[in-house]
């Protein structure tokens, strides 16, 4: 980082930073160049897509306290073992009096270790929930490596690029809640996002983003980055708008777009929150095969985004999606 940045931030950056830290009023954090509004509990930000803060790319200690004060609101625990906290209640199996299901796309061993920590983090949330993980493979890989209370199905990906959109609404179909969290299998949740999720449906939401910062470790555990605005990676849905609104496109096949394209017609149902107040922790891991600018999946994102919400709705409601035996892809 060249001096004239260091100078910079420490000019314009740290002071309102440090402000707002010192106020404990950390979820207002944001670059100067950036506008949000706040609903007196979370953060809005009114810039589409995400962003780095600024401040703790060129002072990481400015990111590391950031981190530090909001996992004090918000702590991370962790299930003993992958068991449920014993503090907290336990997980019921499907059928049971589930209030919360977490449901969770996975493919290859490369990235299980990151897997099992998010199942702890969601071990240990305070209220019953249950977890669905679909293993998208030519043949299971994972099925006896995760807890007993977790469902594992898998779904055949025959040759294709993995499907993240085709996860979801296999494990939608499955989950016995009526509050879905569609969440990415190397997200750490704090403790008490099962209940906000919850508390938030309930409360007359059919959608909700309760992220307002991701915090990005490396392989050593130290602090990366720190992301604002972070669309997807871990969204509230009640069960009935999720299908409402078409579930997910599953036409998305391989990186990227999906989320853009689900949160375009999420808005359609009028009752969201994307207010955000809950620090989320992104573990580490190689970058993702088919990462990168001009996918398939993006380039279709594009085609589609002039098409109104509504008419992309309407047409994912003639389609068949959820099949655990494959997806249901838009010729």
């Amino acid at each position: 980082m060249g001096l004239r940045q260091r100078i910079g931030a420490l000019v314009y950056d740290w002071p309102p930073f440090a402000l707002h830290m010192l106020r404990g009023d950390w979820v207002r954090v944001h670059n100067r160049n950036e506008s949000i509004e706040s609903d007196g509990c979370g953060v809005r930000c009114l810039w589409r897509y995400t962003s780095d803060l600024h401040i703790a790319n060129v002072y990481p200690s400015a990111g590391a306290w950031l981190m530090r004060r909001a996992l004090r609101d918000w702590p991370i625990e962790y299930g003993a073992r992958g068991a449920p906290h014993p503090a907290f209640g336990h997980p019921l199996p499907a059928g049971g009096a589930t209030r919360v299901s977490f449901l969770i796309g996975h493919r290859g061993r490369a990235r299980l270790p990151l897997l099992q920590a998010t199942l702890r983090s969601i071990a240990a949330q305070g209220m019953p929930v249950e977890c669905i993980v679909v293993e998208q493979s030519e043949a299971p890989e994972i099925r006896g490596e995760l807890p007993p209370w977790v469902r594992y199905v898998h779904t055949p990906s025959g040759g294709l690029p993995y499907c993240r959109a085709w996860a979801f609404n296999v494990a939608a179909r499955l989950a016995s809640s009526g509050v879905l969290v569609l969440h990415d299998g190397d997200l750490l949740v704090p403790r008490g996002y099962a209940a906000e999720a919850f508390a938030q449906v309930t409360g007359g939401k059919s959608f909700a983003d309760l992220k307002r910062f991701l915090f990005y470790l490396r392989a050593d555990g130290t602090l990366e980055k720190v992301v604002q605005n972070a669309q997807g990676g871990s969204v509230v849905a009640a069960r009935d708008a999720y299908w409402d609104i078409g579930g997910f496109d599953e036409s998305f096949v391989g990186w990227g777009g999906e989320d853009n394209d689900f949160w375009d017609r999420a808005r359609t149902a009028g009752k969201i929150d994307d207010f955000g107040y809950l620090p989320l922790i992104h573990l580490h891991h190689d970058a993702q095969p088919g990462k990168i600018v001009g996918t398939p999946a993006i380039e279709r994102y594009q085609r589609i985004e002039s098409i109104s919400p509504a008419e992309r709705i309407a047409r994912l409601l003639q389609r068949d999606q959820g099949r655990v035996e494959g997806p249901s892809i838009e010729s």
